[in-house]
């Protein structure tokens, strides 16, 4: 994509315009107020853009974090907040250090849709009272507030503040569908605004005073004793803020050609973000996918469209405070309602659900995680649940399909396997995974070996082989032993050898001396043990011939 600083320009005005009522919103959203909103937009949203990993990110206030800040705001008040978003800071360049950035490509698709669904849910929950115009009732749980407010509403309708969020969200949904080029966000706000001022709508309570400008740097909010309690929190807002920031810099790659994200570079820019916003009351800060996409689709290909919308904004913040602080909040409840709403893209969800059950399964218990638990705990619930059944699938298909332990002769003659087999010899040729999650299949199988007097375990194609699968292996060779049968191998890798040899089994083999490079040397050593034990008549003796050799 071709440098052009205007077209950067016209791209970090225009998303400054989309920003600044979701900043707002946000802000008010998280209990610290719109001032703390635009604090973030414009000290993290500059300070993401210069030391991050993408050319195209923009950073500030979002709807994910917000919904991680309301209850800590709720137990520790807004100094709480602040010293998370510190803490947060610190964690998230000890990431960066670290390298940590590489293993976001390991989360599955189904966790990111659920965690999108779930937050788009919790997002437009929250909205509810101002949307309604009744204040909000006090708790934690959206789903209790969201409740409480309708509740509210309906014993005292406000059906000014319905009407006008209900008005903004409207035009924001209608206006993108219509013009997608166009900011709607911005145009309905001003549209709700003017309404409500030349009407004099009493009802539609407004944001109220703002300060004209940032307030000067502080750490008057640390509270060294209170680390320890806030470090649980300052974790969760470090995790959310990784994986946001690095999900939504993976969205902008795919929308361009020629851009590519540093992911740990990306975490320390977020870091220094969140390091730098809370010194001028600002909320924890991560990278908006929405505000990206604006970035991208308007042709931004620098950092410098980011930076701008970050001077653009605080430009409003000296300037216009006085016009900004008019905004209904009903209005900028509209707005949210509308990002939630957008945020929900119903072919993805469709596709996936489509996919497989498994799939079905993760997407629905993350979201339903992120509504009812919260944003780090409904992650975590969508990667074991989806490892569990990963796990599953790959131990279900070793089983069927890879462990396979049916007679697999190296001979391609019928009569050389019926000749194996009247010595009582039978080889057994391992496929794929022998680990913790499907081992057990393999004791189960060797276990119901008869009359035989030697079993040849063909091991070239073990492509897994964990601390589980040697211990069971290991049982598996004691108990045939014990029952007079010979176990010999062939083919160990030597990536195998490790695991094999710290659990005993090696040591097992080597007293028989019983462990062979390849399959014909293993049956070669076979047929000398059956005639060493008076089994196997000099007569029946005979060379073993074969095409090609296996291991």
């Amino acid at each position: 994509m071709a440098r052009s600083p205007r077209r950067d320009l016209l791209a970090g005005l225009t998303v400054a315009i989309v920003a600044l009522p979701l900043a707002l919103g946000f802000g008010i959203s998280s209990g610290l107020g719109a001032e703390a909103g635009l604090a973030t937009a414009v000290v993290a949203g500059a300070l993401a853009a210069l030391f991050g990993g993408s050319n195209l990110q923009v950073s500030g206030p979002t709807g994910a974090m917000t919904v991680v800040l309301v209850p800590i705001v709720a137990q520790y008040g807004p100094g709480g907040v602040l010293t998370v978003g510190l803490m947060a800071g610190v964690l998230l360049i000890g990431l960066a250090l670290l390298r940590a950035g590489q293993y976001m490509r390991y989360v599955p698709a189904p966790v990111v849709e659920g965690f999108t669904l779930g937050i788009a849910c919790v997002i437009g929950l929250q909205q509810i009272p101002n949307a309604l115009g009744v204040d909000k009732p006090e708790g934690e749980k959206v789903l209790l507030v969201a409740w409480q407010a309708l509740v509210e509403f309906v014993a005292f309708p406000n059906w000014t503040a319905i009407g006008l969020s209900a008005g903004v969200a409207a035009v924001m949904l209608a206006g993108a569908r219509w013009k997608p080029g166009i900011p709607f966000s911005i145009v309905a706000v001003i549209a709700a605004t003017v309404i409500a001022q030349l009407f004099r709508l009493d009802a539609a309570a407004p944001i109220g005073d703002l300060p004209s400008g940032l307030p000067a740097p502080s750490l008057g909010f640390l509270d060294a004793s209170a680390f320890g309690s806030l470090l649980a929190p300052a974790v969760a807002v470090a995790a959310l803020a990784a994986l946001e920031s690095l999900l939504s810099a993976t969205v902008a790659d795919g929308m361009t050609v020629g851009q590519r994200h540093d992911p740990d570079k990306e975490l320390f820019g977020q870091g220094i973000a969140n390091l730098a916003a809370p010194l001028f009351g600002g909320v924890p800060a991560t990278a908006a996918i929405a505000r990206t996409a604006v970035n991208v689709r308007t042709g931004a290909s620098s950092r410098l469209a980011a930076l701008t919308h970050a001077a653009v904004l605080a430009v409003i913040v000296f300037a216009a405070a006085p016009l900004v602080s008019k905004i209904p909040l009903a209005a900028l409840a509209g707005v949210l309602l509308a990002t939630a709403i957008r945020m929900v893209e119903v072919g993805s969800l469709r596709a996936m659900v489509r996919a497989t059950r498994s799939d079905a399964v993760v997407l629905v218990l993350t979201a339903a995680a992120t509504l009812i638990l919260d944003l780090v705990y409904a992650v975590i619930t969508g990667l074991v649940v989806a490892g569990a059944l990963a796990l599953k699938a790959v131990a279900s298909q070793a089983r069927m399909e890879q462990v396979d332990f049916r007679p697999d002769l190296p001979g391609e003659h019928s009569d050389e396997e019926h000749a194996l087999l009247a010595e009582h010899i039978v080889a057994y040729r391992i496929d794929g995974p022998l680990f913790f999650a499907g081992a057990h299949r393999f004791l189960l199988e060797l276990s119901e070996v008869a009359d035989v007097k030697v079993v040849i375990l063909r091991m070239a194609r073990v492509t897994t082989l964990d601390a589980t699968g040697a211990l069971v292996l290991k049982d598996a060779v004691e108990k045939l032993n014990r029952r007079g049968i010979a176990v010999m191998t062939s083919g160990i890798r030597p990536g195998q050898r490790q695991a094999l040899d710290a659990v005993g089994v090696l040591d097992l083999l080597r007293q028989e001396g019983r462990e062979y490079a390849t399959t014909p040397e293993a049956i070669a050593g076979a047929r000398k043990h059956l005639e060493q034990a008076g089994l196997l008549p000099r007569t029946h003796h005979r060379p073993h011939r074969i095409r090609k050799a296996a291991r």
